[in-house]
């Protein structure tokens, strides 16, 4: 009894599935997005191998939008990264960062796809990012997309669009993700 108890508990947190009929299985890693860390902090504390291909790194300019989400003037250069995130060998996210140029052109030219991006900010410019504003929402995945996450066209997947400020309240990095869905969980707890 204590047994099954456990895996009841287990299932319910994510880690194991049972299937009718053939028995309870460890499940596929999920990430639990209820704390500000980075892509490679996140795998690493789920025992996971983080790695990352860098598929863009330039200076933009003369995105509005872009700009505005930091808080920045329409004409403003802003620095583009552009990453398939990998656990293993499979594709997990594609995540898309911009940064201010002015502050941080040199992020471009950056080793990125060994390093998180957190940990460069850090060590090369001292900013310690504390939190981030973000939204949650289901979309289809466009071709592109599904093609480097290796899904088919028009599946589901998670658009993560959040703005990371600094400690100093300072709107640091958009980032835009698009991510498997069911490799995710969002949980929601009241603390008292």
């Amino acid at each position: 009894m204590t047994a099954r108890h456990a895996l009841a508990g287990l299932e319910r947190e994510g880690v194991v599935e049972r299937r009718r009929g053939a028995g309870t299985f460890v499940a596929a890693p999920k990430i639990h997005f209820n704390k500000l860390m980075s892509y490679t902090e996140h795998m690493s504390s789920r025992g996971l191998t983080p790695r990352s291909r860098v598929l863009v790194a330039k200076i933009v300019e003369h995105d509005a939008e872009l700009a505005a989400r930091l808080a920045f003037p329409a004409t403003s250069p802003l620095v583009k990264i552009e990453r398939l995130r990998e656990t293993g060998d499979e594709p997990f996210a594609l995540e898309t960062c911009y940064l201010p140029a002015k502050e941080f052109s040199t992020v471009a030219k950056a080793p990125l796809g060994p390093t998180s991006l957190f940990a460069a900010l850090h060590q090369d410019f001292g900013v310690e990012l504390a939190y981030a504003d973000e939204e949650v929402d289901a979309t289809t995945a466009e071709a592109n997309i599904a093609e480097l996450l290796g899904v088919p066209r028009g599946a589901a997947v998670l658009r993560i669009p959040r703005v990371i400020y600094s400690t100093k309240g300072k709107a640091t990095i958009y980032v835009v993700g698009f991510y498997r869905s069911e490799r995710h969980t969002l949980f929601i707890r009241r603390f008292r």
